[in-house]
């Protein structure tokens, strides 16, 4: 796997960066994003609308350099953190339109969903914990120091995406959308259903497609350079559901991204193709779920 490993390494390039700004890069910044959804309580009832901002709005924030390194970090995590990621995926590869899109794993509610409690490490977690566990096993890496630059970044962006709501509220959009989980998965068609639909993208083989400047354009689904058993992607279920709402990309302008005509079998039987497929262990799946039930699609 090419390695971006060229001037600076990891810590030195981040601290080069959060120097210089990134207030060059600003004119390129994405246009706004009307799209609005109700701000729920605890109970469900509508406290206002939450208006998805574009990154221009950035400009004016007193911490506007590290909110857009940690935008951009979780665009481009493989080229500019070499020591922390394994493979060849950038965070956004699974968080849709910078962590905004509903249905997508969008960020909106990330600020305020954390410190939780999560059944798979059998603890309470806050939100740096969450993200270094995607770097261990989404990005098959290694885990940030808390309070290294680059993990504070990405911390500011994903506060800033959750700003105005008020402690108990939550953005209404989903973050996943439905899949019946009911369904028994038949890879064989969903080999075909792949070859088909998919492979055009993401390669016969999973490979991913990389662009000319060599970054991943469209991630590898399997082998070295996909996730590892540990990650969410790897259950089949969630799998599933990420594909049905969300391929091909650019499908539609709104929520669902993907075909909304897709079927929840087609879904179900693409994951169980793609997802059974060889990738990277996960050194520490011995300590996942020693307190709640495994989820039915668990890899290990």
């Amino acid at each position: 796997m090419m390695r971006w490993a060229v001037a600076l390494a990891g810590g030195a390039l981040l601290a080069a960066l959060a120097v210089a700004g990134y207030r060059h890069l600003y004119p390129d910044l994405d246009a706004p994003m009307a799209r609005t959804m109700a701000i729920l309580d605890a109970r469900g009832t509508v406290l206002g609308q939450y208006r998805t901002p574009s990154a221009e709005e950035i400009r004016g924030l007193p911490n506007a350099d590290s909110v857009m390194l940690g935008r951009r970090l979780l665009n481009e995590t493989a080229r500019l953190l070499p020591d922390n990621v394994g493979n060849a995926l950038n965070c956004n590869a699974c968080h849709m339109a910078e962590g905004k899109r509903p249905l997508g794993n969008h960020y909106l509610n990330a600020g305020s969903r954390y410190p939780r409690y999560m059944p798979r490490p059998g603890r309470e977690i806050d939100l740096a914990d969450r993200i270094n566990g995607c770097l261990q096993r989404s990005m098959n890496g290694r885990p940030l120091a808390k309070d290294a630059p680059a993990m504070v970044a990405m911390l500011d962006y994903m506060h800033w995406l959750n700003r105005g709501l008020v402690p108990g509220s939550r953005v209404a959009g989903l973050t996943e959308g439905p899949i019946d989980s009911t369904l028994s998965p038949d890879p064989a068609r969903g080999q075909v259903l792949y070859a088909a639909q998919c492979a055009a993208c993401h390669g016969a083989q999973g490979e991913g497609q990389r662009d000319a400047s060599g970054d991943m354009a469209f991630p590898p689904l399997w082998g070295d350079d996909s996730f590892n058993i540990g990650a969410g992607m790897a259950r089949l279920y969630k799998a599933a559901a990420f594909v049905k709402h969300n391929m091909p990309p650019a499908a539609t302008l709104e929520p669902p991204l993907g075909q909304a005509v897709m079927a929840d079998q087609d879904a179900v039987d693409i994951a169980a193709y793609f997802t059974a497929q060889p990738r990277p262990d996960f050194a520490g799946k011995g300590k996942d779920w020693q307190h709640d039930p495994k989820p039915k699609d668990a890899r290990y």
